[in-house]
């Protein structure tokens, strides 16, 4: 398995992102590229070094996401545009560059390949397209929600595929909506209000079966059925808080779950900029980890048949580490063990739990550019240059 990692924001003079890579399962050495938007060659950095890509971009680089199979990269920037590059090996190249955004684009999301090659984009526009590339290298817009939101739209994530084509968006204006591929090809839109003062990120909870014990009461024998998973995700708002939404197999509703939150050991003091809810790696187990611009990261767990009735039991909060400067961005590794933190000293640390559940850092990563410049620039939710 490879993790890939990235930064939030680059100074304005800088649109390389640097993709740090590192083997889980084999010891395979990395080489990296730099290239501009007609080189294929890649320029080789040292061996298990990382990996750097220059982007072209004529302003500051906000995501970078790599697709299902690692294939194809996605960056964003406040240029407004999307550019993609295929990888192959060492080689990246530039093949298109994706516009309709009127502002700085905060985030993008790939959705599973059984889509097609689909991407999702979010913007200070208050709005999130969506493109698809028809032919190799030819993209086409597939759906267009402008004004989706009455502020900017903050991040945007794709669910697990097993749900359908469903991706939700947070936003400054205090909602999240969720937008629905339907079988005629339109699109629906729903609105959760989550709070007064804007969300700043969401993320979906992976798809599990879980079973569930049943007796036979005629002739004793015991069985399992498995339970139908629902749509849940967690949100991060302005407000210092998460919350976690799911979806009613009843009522077809969005409702936010009444299982508590604990708060009293510890709890964010500031804005909640990213949050990301954990693969499923121990069944009956949830874990999300949030950041926040008050230097922490907190690891939420639950456990499932700890609560009242054999409801799951309260989320609990454990303090991962504070930072020196505010945390942008978290991303978890595929096997749900290892958390890499984008942080605002222009470095990313990698983090693993041991088996007493205390956090400890196994390695970090300095951000290209260096100079603590990370974070000095625009960000989501808040007015960007000119707009």
């Amino acid at each position: 398995y490879v993790l890939t990692y990235r930064s939030f924001v680059f100074p304005p003079s800088i649109s390389k992102i640097k993709m740090a890579t590192q083997a889980m399962a084999t010891a395979t050495p990395t080489v990296g590229a730099d290239v501009a938007t007609t080189n294929t060659n890649a320029t080789s950095s040292a061996e298990g070094g990382p990996i750097y890509v220059d982007t072209q971009h004529d302003d500051m680089v906000h995501d970078a996401q790599l697709d299902y199979y690692g294939c194809k990269l996605a960056t964003s920037s406040s240029d407004r545009t999307v550019k993609i590059y295929d990888v192959a090996g060492s080689a990246y190249t530039h093949t298109a560059t994706l516009q309709g955004h009127e502002g700085p684009v905060w985030e993008v999301s790939w959705a599973h390949p059984k889509f097609g090659v689909v991407l999702a984009s979010c913007s200070f526009d208050g709005s999130v397209l969506i493109h698809r590339e028809s032919r190799p290298h030819d993209w086409t817009l597939l759906h267009a929600a402008r004004n989706l939101h009455e502020s900017s739209v903050n991040g945007v994530s794709f669910a697990p595929h097993e749900f359908g084509l469903i991706a939700a968006a947070a936003s400054s204006d205090g909602r999240v909506s969720f937008l629905t591929h339907r079988e005629d090809d339109s699109w629906g839109v729903e609105y959760v209000r989550d709070n007064a003062l804007g969300v700043n990120s969401v993320s979906w909870s992976p798809y599990v079966v879980s079973s569930t014990a049943t007796a036979d009461e005629g002739d004793g024998d015991g069985g399992s059925s498995p339970t139908p998973p629902c749509l849940r995700l967690v949100t991060g708002g302005c407000d210092n808080r998460i919350r976690v939404y799911a979806k009613s197999p009843v009522t077809g509703q969005w409702e936010m779950e009444t299982t508590p939150i604990d708060t009293s050991s510890h709890s964010h003091s500031d804005w909640v900029r990213d949050v990301a809810w954990a693969p499923a790696v121990v069944p009956g187990i949830d874990v999300i980890a949030s950041c926040s611009e008050d230097r922490t990261v907190l690891v939420w767990t639950q456990k499932a048949g700890e609560g009242e009735e054999g409801e799951p039991g309260p989320w609990q909060p454990t303090l991962l580490n504070t930072f020196e400067e505010p945390v942008w961005k978290l991303s978890w590794s595929v096997t749900g063990n290892i958390l890499a933190v984008s942080s605002g000293d222009s470095t990313v640390t990698l983090w693993k739990a041991g088996l007493d559940g205390t956090w400890s850092q196994v390695d970090t990563v300095d951000d290209v550019g260096g100079g603590g410049a990370a974070g000095t620039g625009a960000q989501p939710g808040a007015p960007a240059e000119g707009q």
